[in-house]
């Protein structure tokens, strides 16, 4: 089964779910913020996609950081800030099975999910 991660008023992952619930995909949705996620899941990403794909840099807690914590950043504090700030994780996080980890909304994306569905 398809797990998606992100959160409720996101618009790209009302996307994927739409997109998902209109092919017929089972999937379920865990909300980053309400559910949370645990350490392996956040190791597991960071493994497949990077953490610098992972961190979203456009966010707006991205924005609010202290300058401080965004200089310098490398892998493990970067894991921290994602495991500390949630909203940090670009979304959506979808975990199709078999190893196949994809995060965002793209049309990259939308074709890889469709090949391993």
């Amino acid at each position: 089964m398809v797990i998606l991660y992100g959160l409720k008023t996101c618009d790209s992952c009302r996307a994927a779910r739409r997109y998902l619930d209109e092919r017929g995909f089972r999937h379920e949705f865990r909300d980053l913020r309400a559910d949370g996620f645990s350490d392996a899941e956040l190791d597991a990403w960071i493994a497949a996609a990077g953490w610098e794909k992972l961190l979203n840099k456009n966010s707006r807690t991205w924005r609010e950081l202290p300058d401080s914590a965004k200089t310098g950043l490398d892998a493990a504090q970067a894991r921290a800030l994602l495991k500390a700030h949630p909203t940090l994780i670009k979304r959506p996080v979808i975990d199709a099975g078999r190893g196949t980890i994809a995060v965002g909304w793209s049309k990259d994306v939308r074709a890889a999910l469709q090949a391993v569905l």
